[in-house]
């Protein structure tokens, strides 16, 4: 599809025009100042006239005409910055009405193309905004239905009950630690995760750089009286080391960070059911952590040997009734809507087994198409299910999940995902994840710490975010954790001190 335009002059305007036709069309050709008129031609007319921001747009296609007006009061002063946001939201609104005319698709987030829609929620909220004119803000200012507005509103509830002081906690942080390996690697992961076999020299020399970062991180808060609030081993898959290295590793953490027993969470991944044993459950235990993910992500052999995961159905539920016997009491499963060759029947299957099951999370992705995974590299290869089946699968979740006791409590989107959908997590009363809601509501500083971790610095003051990365390719890291830890020790001490 082939989307020119006419009537525009800043190319500030590209991406948001480009992002919104990604939500319609697969892989759509933007371009905003081609002479020749392509497939779709999109006339704009953007003014502001006193206090009154006006956008305009007019489509045509071969055989189709739609036309849609857009009208706003605005400050009669503006920056240069403030009046651009104000056309972008006009123009975002009428090329949006223009595009659903066309299509017949209605895009139930709207114009909002980031990934975390209840900070929004969150942010009306801290500035005392009454819930009424929350809804109608989401509604008007971004053309988000009213059942999206109720999903988000439900999961800022759960939120708030779960953390009731998620907004007081900028002066503690929780810490990321990422350990980038895994049996093998899934086709649709982005993830630094590299396949663990025959590397056993690369894992010694990435944990001696990891252990590294603990102790100096864990030096760093205790000397500035800086408590953490949660820990998540993430990856790759972190339960892919040995059971001694874990062991090592955990001790390290008890040793080296302030007051762990006063750590509101710990939760380790055990994503792959082929990293689980009995050992790797004891030491576990050990250390007194019980919340751990066994992900199946389909509850169909054939699915699971299409993307890539070395295990079978049936090692998924052996593994998770072993953790079960060993103790484990706050077990998170995943399930993703999409997979190749996957529609209603095998989804309903899928949930069907988990009901057997019941865990105490479940978090339900929808495939998307990241741009470095194996499944984007050769899409002809994997075939996945259109919208409407998308969509279905997505209300199954949610009419499953409601039956079962579990409600919403964390929510993100991602660019390609299928039917411009979500990702939620949903949880049985008391078992929702800390770290997830505080990753998601971007509330307080996350530090991330080991191979492809990365840390968002937040500033207590003013909320103003700072990204840094650790380098996702092992060697890299392991030639450079010194550095890499000193620069996050800078920005800390400039943060929070």
């Amino acid at each position: 599809m082939k989307i020119t335009f006419s009537g525009l002059n800043d190319e500030r305007f590209n991406r948001p025009l480009q992002l919104i036709a990604n939500l319609f069309f697969e892989e759509p050709a933007v371009n905003p100042f081609h002479k020749e008129k392509g497939d779709l031609h999109i006339e704009f007319k953007l003014e502001k006239i006193n206090d009154i921001i006006t956008a305009a747009a007019v489509l045509e296609s071969e055989d189709q005409h739609h036309t849609s007006q857009y009208e706003k009061e605005a400050p009669l002063e503006q920056t240069d910055k403030e009046k651009f946001r104000s056309f972008k939201n006009g123009l975002s609104h009428v090329y949006l009405n223009v595009l659903q005319e066309y299509t017949g698709i209605i895009q139930p987030w709207g114009i909002l193309t980031g990934i975390r829609p209840t900070k929004l929620f969150h942010k009306s909220i801290r500035e005392g905004m009454p819930r009424e004119d929350i809804r109608r803000k989401l509604k008007e200012d971004y053309l988000i239905t009213d059942e999206k507005i109720e999903l988000m509103e439900r999961i800022v509830d759960r939120q708030l009950s779960v953390v009731p002081d998620l907004y007081s906690l900028q002066k503690e942080v929780s810490i990321y630690i990422g350990i980038p390996f895994c049996p093998t690697k899934c086709a649709y992961c982005t993830f630094p995760a590299y396949a663990i076999l025959g590397k056993q020299g690369r894992v010694d020399s990435f944990l001696s750089g990891l252990h590294y970062e603990i102790q100096e991180t864990g030096r760093w808060l205790k000397e500035n009286g800086v408590k953490i609030t949660t820990v998540y081993y993430g990856g790759g898959t972190p339960t892919s080391i040995t059971a001694e290295q874990m062991d090592l590793l955990y001790e390290e953490m008890y040793r080296s960070f302030p007051d762990v027993d006063d750590i509101r969470e710990v939760t380790v991944e055990a994503g792959r059911p082929d990293t689980i044993s009995p050992e790797k459950l004891e030491v576990l235990n050990k250390w007194n952590i019980d919340r751990i993910s066994i992900n199946p992500q389909s509850y169909t052999n054939e699915t699971l040997k299409a993307i890539g995961r070395h295990h079978s159905v049936e090692e998924t539920i052996e593994k998770f009734h072993l953790a079960r016997e060993m103790g484990m009491k706050n077990i998170n499963m995943d399930l993703i809507i999409g997979l190749p060759g996957e529609g209603v029947e095998e989804f309903t299957h899928s949930l069907t087994e988990t009901k057997k099951l019941m865990p105490e999370s479940l978090t339900v992705h929808t495939l998307s198409f990241k741009r470095a995974s194996e499944m984007t590299r050769n899409k002809d290869k994997y075939k996945v299910a259109g919208r409407e089946e998308i969509e279905r699968m997505m209300s199954l979740a949610d009419e499953w999940t409601q039956t079962h006791n579990y409600a919403p409590y964390y929510l993100y989107r991602q660019k390609n995902i299928l039917g411009n959908l979500e990702n939620v997590g949903y949880a049985l009363p008391g078992q929702d994840s800390i770290y997830n809601i505080m990753i998601m509501e971007e509330m307080q500083t996350i530090i991330g710490i080991g191979c492809g971790a990365a840390s968002k610095f937040i500033d207590p003051e003013t909320g103003k975010i700072t990204h840094f990365a650790n380098p996702k390719e092992p060697k890299a890291y392991n030639e450079g954790f010194k550095n890499y830890t000193e620069k996050k020790l800078q920005i800390l001490d400039e943060l929070l001190n």
